[in-house]
């Protein structure tokens, strides 16, 4: 839940962006907001952000990615931006957080990325429709 619909009763699409950026987030990581792991001092978002700057690896569904997969190197870019992008979805102030468009805008980009490296390497690496 966005941090202001919580603490207010706010509902915003900005609140929707945040909700958003956490479905990304267990879409990729296989965990929820509200797994034994997640205490007061570690929650979903932190868990992620963190991996982001260490590891991704250990935050990942590993029926997503496994490191022996041909086209390794690529899917983890693809996937730490996608989960970039979440973190940006879930930032703290809802003005710092960007519109949907901008989240769909993005997201066409990383797909787009993502085919031309697939299409570099003559085959498809990825659906990501």
């Amino acid at each position: 839940m966005a941090l202001e619909h919580g603490r207010e009763g706010k509902v915003s699409r900005k609140g929707d962006v945040y909700s958003y950026g956490i479905m990304l987030m267990e879409t990729f990581t296989r965990k929820k907001p509200t797994d034994e792991i997640f205490t007061e001092d570690m929650s979903l978002r932190s868990w992620v952000g963190e991996s982001l700057c260490s590891t991704l690896m250990q935050v990942l569904d590993t029926n997503l990615l496994r490191r022996d997969d041909e086209h390794f190197s690529s899917k983890e870019e693809c996937v730490s931006s996608i989960l970039s992008l979440a973190m940006e979805c879930t930032r703290e102030s809802p003005a710092e957080r960007m519109s949907i468009k901008e989240v769909t805008t993005r997201l066409i980009k990383i797909r787009v990325e993502f085919a031309k490296i697939g299409t570099r390497r003559g085959r498809r690496v990825l659906n990501l429709r």
